[in-house]
Formats: structure tokens, C-alpha cells, sequence
């Protein structure tokens, strides 16, 4: 997971989506609303502005449509980062939306925890909040547990080990603080580490991300400046940009790294 580049909508979609959310908004009781959302969801997302949306959210995605969660599937879910069925008031909201794959949002469905506010106590709201449960009062207020691309750098809590296990691990080593709970929910939740062929996907791409550098050298060292363009813009198409992130952080730990890019420093930048 990497930090996604903002995309924004046309002023016509967004008071489209508005006037969906409305719809819900103006209902009093929480479990109206809750039920609102869950009625017009289906239908209001096949209207036109949901072709927009669907747009600009593959526009986010690495290579051609993959998922934001584990960047390795195709991407084809508009996935509610807040589940709507806790948060109806996010149910139409633009930066709520995800485009994902099936592996990673049948496993993250509905589930969220949040550190309640005052307390910061890790809250598990899905058992509060099934759908099984009438529920008279909205959640608590707190933070997500669960790392948002939209807006925050999943890599300042994740380390993506590229010199043996392409596995992701928690950066604070601090079990009881809120960034390794955080890491390891996220990793749990999304089921990042357990699904065999994403690891092996990783450990693909880091070969392919090489290879493309060192072709980038050939060719730069050649004067092919049309040619260097073209691998430069392939290397920030590749699937899997994580990968491509922690070998630039990585790269000084690793020799073989070290001298691609001490050869190639500008891609440090890429």
C-alpha cells in the first residue's frame, strides 16, 4: 500500500453525490439512516456519476486498474473505506470511496476499529454494529485503526521486507502503541501477508522493477532519450509501487540496490 494521488470530481458530480447523501441525511433516527443507505446504495450507484467516480478512482490505481488495498488485483469494487452500514453519513461522500478488489474487500467488508476519542481505547466497532443489531445510536467518535491510502502514507506504519520474505511488518516495534496497532490491523484485516500468490506478485515485480532499471541505464548511457521516457514511465506503471517505494527506502541495505541506483540516482526520485 502507497499513499494514492488525489483526483477530484467535476462540480456535477459532486452535487450529485450530495443530493444522494441528502437523501439520507435528512432522516432523524440513526437506524433509518442506516437503512436509507442500504436501500439506495445499489441503485444510485449505476446513475451516470458513478462513471466519473469509477474514473477517477481507477486514475489512483497503479498499472491497469489494481486494487489500492493490495495493488496486485483487479480492481472492480467501489469499496466504503467507513462501512456504510456504520457511517450512513459517508455513504455518497467522494473521499470515502476505494476502488477494490474481491480478495481484499470481502475480508475488509464491515469490519472497522476505531481509538475512541478521549479514552483511545482500540474499539471493535463491527460486533457493535452488525447488521444482525438494531442499532439506536451512532459510534462513537475516534479515529480509524484501519490505514487510509486517501490520505495518509501506509509506509509511515508499514515495512515491506524486499530482501526475503516480501511480507509486510509493523515499523513500530512498541506493541501497545496506536501506530503498531494500526500496521498490524491493517495487515490482518486486509489479509496482506497470508494470500500466498500476492507475495509471490511482490517478489515478481521487485525482479521486474530491476530489470527495467538496468534496461533504463543501458539506454540512458546510449543517449536514447525517447526510449529512457518510455522505461521511466513504465517503471511508474508497474504494479505494485510499493515495492518500487521500499527499494528506494531500502536501497542503501541492500548492494545490489545500492549500486542500480547509485548508478541511476535520478530514479530515486521516480
Amino acid at each position: 500500500m502507497t499513499r494514492l494521488f488525489p483526483q477530484s470530481l467535476s462540480k456535477t458530480c459532486n452535487q450529485a453525490l450530495s443530493s444522494y447523501q441528502a437523501e439520507i441525511d435528512r432522516l432523524t433516527l440513526y437506524e433509518d439512516r442506516i437503512e436509507k443507505a442500504r436501500q439506495i446504495w445499489p441503485h444510485r450507484k449505476q446513475n451516470n456519476p458513478f462513471e466519473e467516480v469509477k474514473e477517477k478512482l481507477a486514475a489512483m490505481c497503479s498499472g491497469a486498474r489494481r486494487c489500492h488495498y493490495c495493488e496486485d488485483s483487479y480492481a472492480d469494487e467501489i469499496e466504503h473505506f467507513f462501512p456504510k452500514v456504520i457511517f450512513p453519513e459517508k455513504t455518497f461522500v467522494w473521499n470515502n470511496f476505494l476502488l477494490a478488489c474481491g480478495p481484499c474487500n470481502s475480508p475488509k467488508s464491515n469490519k472497522f476499529a476505531i481509538f475512541e476519542k478521549e479514552s483511545r481505547e482500540q474499539l471493535n466497532l463491527t460486533s457493535q454494529y452488525s447488521l444482525k443489531k438494531v442499532r439506536k445510536q451512532p459510534p462513537p467518535i475516534g479515529d480509524p485503526v484501519l490505514i487510509n491510502p486517501r490520505n495518509e502514507n501506509p509506509l509511515d506504519f508499514l515495512f515491506l521486507d524486499i530482501n526475503d520474505s516480501f511480507m509486510f511488518t509493523e515499523i513500530e516495534e512498541d506493541e501497545e502503541s496506536e501506530a503498531y496497532q494500526r500496521a498490524y490491523y491493517t495487515i490482518q484485516i486486509l489479509k496482506l501477508n497470508i494470500r500466498d500468490d500476492l507475495v509471490r506478485a511482490r517478489k515478481s515485480a521487485y525482479g521486474n522493477y530491476k530489470a527495467r532499471l538496468r534496461e533504463y541505464i543501458i539506454e540512458r548511457n546510449l543517449a536514447q532519450s525517447s526510449k529512457t521516457a518510455e522505461l521511466i514511465q513504465n517503471i511508474q506503471q508497474e504494479l505494485h509501487p510499493t515495492v518500487w517505494a521500499e527499494m528506494k527506502r531500502q536501497h542503501n541495505h541492500i548492494p545490489e540496490l545500492n549500486e542500480l541506483f547509485s548508478t541511476a540516482p535520478e530514479a530515486l526520485s521516480w
